[in-house]
């Protein structure tokens, strides 16, 4: 395999998106929340920030380019017509085991104390507080979705992964950032106390640690890893029972930015997305505000820096991109070689960069941007901006924090849309960036 790193190619000519709607017209920012499975649909949920709306889940396919509504987020766990505060969210993407997706959900509607969105302590008149996130499957042939397990204490599902070898699920609760280790054979929920303070239930300056927004599992060993905001890498193996931190590496690279791990606004020294590539036996992530790909090697506790992988036009300003926490649009394509990255790129207007916010509180976008697809080839190290995605009318996808690509090679994510000039989130389609869409 070379080790050369290529010039990175020009952006090329815009690329198509085609906005869908699912006949949700709630529907809110979803981070994560879609996935290709092996049926060759796209499965996605539609989040909701109100407190007596749940989140929606629906399919949609490709062939027929027909959408299915499949559920509700709240009625699918057991909560319809209790009169708590909504199952509004899923945060994490599927995954697929014998025949099921794999899945957990988050609460959506949250209350302004002391300026910051946290998890309600005083609940509208005539509801209940939020019972807290579950572990749910799809069964993709019986069409049927069971209730696995509810997370203790009221907390939401922020992040989470599987094992599909071993049926194991792992996730991070929000706001205090336990960690949750639940056995699908078993029926076993466990919970382990935070490493990282008290998480985003935290008071800014003291205890507030941003939390972990992607965890992955070593197939071989069973073993599952996240990072914290002051940059510190924990294991967990099931055989061993207990929450571990690795001594011989971290990610507080200089090439990363400098923060200060108090304080709201950033995922500080946290990788924003980070995936198991088997090839190498070695982890491929993306830390979100600077944009660098690196490879975090497990076994020898090592971490490489590889390629800045943000958009061309970011890469020549050398400026880190609007969304605030960096970009959850980050994962290996069908090819199993390459990764897909929906990343943002500043707008340039009479040859000056339009600049936003110096500093928000939470993960927003502190200004307008382009979103650029990215691909990035990991045998031979090819970069690839493919350029601005812009709809059929010309207007810009926003807050695009997921990815799936289709068997065909065309890229879904979830993004705000103008429907019948109200803004929501809803399925977009970006056409394969590998083919010449000079002709369509």
């Amino acid at each position: 395999m070379t080790q050369e790193i290529l010039t990175p190619e020009p952006a090329t000519q815009a690329l198509p998106a085609f906005p869908y709607y699912s006949g949700f017209d709630r529907a809110h920012d979803t981070y994560n929340g879609i996935s290709a499975a092996s049926d060759g649909k796209i499965y996605y949920i539609l989040s909701s920030d109100q407190h007596d709306v749940g989140g929606q889940m629906f399919v949609f396919d490709p062939k027929t380019e027909q959408i299915k509504f499949l559920g509700d987020l709240t009625e699918i766990c057991g909560e319809k017509g209790l009169n708590l505060i909504a199952q509004g969210k899923s945060h994490v993407r599927f995954y697929e085991r014998n025949g099921k997706l794999y899945f957990s959900t988050h609460v959506g509607f949250y209350e302004l104390i002391e300026g910051m969105d946290r998890l309600p302590v005083t609940p509208p008149e005539g509801y209940g507080l939020y019972a807290g996130g579950h572990f749910l499957s799809y069964d993709l042939a019986t069409e049927k979705f069971e209730d696995l397990a509810k997370v203790p204490g009221g907390e939401g599902v922020v992040s989470m992964t599987v094992d599909t070898e071993r049926g194991h699920m792992y996730g991070i609760s929000w706001p205090t950032g336990r960690f949750l280790h639940y056995d699908v054979d078993q029926n076993q929920l466990k919970t382990f106390d935070s490493v990282a303070a008290r998480g985003e239930a935290g008071t800014p300056g003291d205890d507030f640690r941003s939390l972990c927004r992607s965890l992955f599992v070593v197939p071989e060993t069973g073993s599952v890893y996240f990072s914290t905001a002051v940059g510190a890498i924990y294991t967990y193996n099931p055989s061993e029972g207990e929450v571990r931190k690795l001594e011989n590496v971290d990610l507080r690279l200089d090439y990363f930015g400098k923060y200060d791990p108090t304080r709201p606004g950033s995922m500080c020294y946290n990788w924003r997305k980070i995936f198991w590539y088997a090839p190498e036996k070695i982890a491929y992530g993306v830390h979100g505000n600077s944009g660098y790909l690196f490879r975090f090697d497990p076994a020898a506790e090592t971490i490489e820096i590889v390629d800045r992988i943000t958009s061309l036009p970011s890469r020549k300003s050398g400026m880190f991109d609007q969304f605030s926490y960096g970009y959850l649009g980050f994962q290996l394509g069908p090819d199993q070689e390459t990764i897909y990255y929906l990343t943002g790129g500043p707008i340039y207007i009479d040859g000056k960069r339009l600049k936003g916010e110096e500093q928000i509180a939470k993960g927003a976008a502190k200004g307008l941007e382009n979103l650029h697809l990215v691909t990035y080839h990991i045998p031979f190290r090819h970069y690839s901006d493919h350029g601005p995605i812009f709809y059929p009318d010309g207007q810009r996808p926003t807050y695009v924090n997921s990815i799936a690509v289709g068997a065909d090679g065309n890229v879904y994510a979830l993004a705000r849309i103008d429907h019948e000039g109200k803004v929501i989130q809803d399925l977009i389609k970006i056409s394969n960036p590998f083919l010449n869409h000079q002709d369509q």
